[in-house]
């Protein structure tokens, strides 16, 4: 009798597995500040920063070990021009992260400036036109002298068509 195969896992599920240790020496206890950056701070911040790391102040001796720590110190990588901006968005921020986790873990921000990664995203390929809609655009727009304006409306017009949009006379 066959076994029946184990059901397949998402990768997401490997993700802090393979990279807590690096994580970990970086501060992040998981990769959930990295990946819902985002989120945290919006889309327009997510584009210029970038967190690096998590400073945690080293526990005394004697502390109480059932205690949370005292707030830690997040690093941001920031592009140079948005750095001032983000320096008067700190207490935002803070608040932001500190929210997310539902504690105060964050008490301060070091902004360091350099280039930020940025994923790229892909835009969608254009929809399909049926070869009489870009036959009727290309007629509408035959009589137009300019070439540049022409050639503007015609993609214009098939923009319209492809997505769909028609207007009722």
């Amino acid at each position: 009798m066959r076994r029946p195969r184990p059901l397949a896992r998402p990768l997401a599920e490997f993700l802090d597995v393979c990279l807590s240790p690096s994580l970990a020496a970086q501060g992040f206890a998981t990769s959930d500040i990295l990946l819902a950056w985002p989120d945290i701070v919006g889309e327009r911040l997510a584009a210029f920063t970038q967190p690096l790391k998590i400073e945690w102040k080293r526990k005394a001796p004697h502390a109480d070990p059932e205690a949370r720590p005292d707030p830690a110190t997040l690093v941001i990588r920031a592009e140079s021009a948005f750095a001032l901006e983000l320096q008067h968005m700190a207490p935002t921020i803070i608040d932001r992260v500190n929210t997310y986790y539902g504690w105060r873990c964050i008490g301060k921000l070091v902004l360091k400036q350099g280039p930020v990664r940025r994923v790229e995203k892909k835009r969608p390929a254009p929809p399909a036109i049926a070869p009489a809609d870009r036959e009727k655009v290309g007629r509408a727009v035959e009589p137009i002298a300019e070439e540049s304006l022409r050639a503007a409306l015609d993609r214009l017009g098939q923009a319209i068509v492809s997505s769909g949009s028609r207007t009722k006379a």
